[in-house]
């Protein structure tokens, strides 16, 4: 089966920038949509950014808009989350998630710690 590996994540001062990866790996994958999810602690998982994986349609969470980017590369099968102007209430465990058909997610990564601080 296709497992999700990310990484990328760290400490970053506020308005800096982090770029996150999440790499599909095993057999050929190709997943109507992937997306980024976080959860910060005692806060529930929301997502913060959608791809689809053939239109490359983006949707964001209000609260990342115009600070993230989500892109995808086809060739690697993978996906990124570029953030910037990150800010303290960014800091959470980013998960990178993939879905076969729209508005589900079934293959999910592991997580990977975003730390927003000065």
């Amino acid at each position: 089966q296709v497992q999700l590996v990310e990484s990328g994540g760290g400490l970053v001062q506020p308005g800096g920038s982090l770029t996150l990866s999440c790499a599909a790996s095993g057999r050929t994958f190709i997943p109507y949509a992937m997306g980024w999810f976080r959860q910060a602690p005692g806060k529930e998982r929301e997502i913060v950014a959608s791809i689809t994986w053939r239109s490359r349609i983006t949707n964001y969470a209000d609260s990342v808009k115009g600070r993230f980017t989500i892109s995808r590369d086809n060739a690697k099968n993978t996906v990124y989350l570029q953030m910037m102007n990150l800010k303290p209430e960014d800091t959470a465990v980013y998960y990178c998630a993939a879905g076969t058909i729209p508005g589900q997610y079934d293959v999910w990564g592991q997580g990977t710690q975003v730390t927003v601080s000065s």
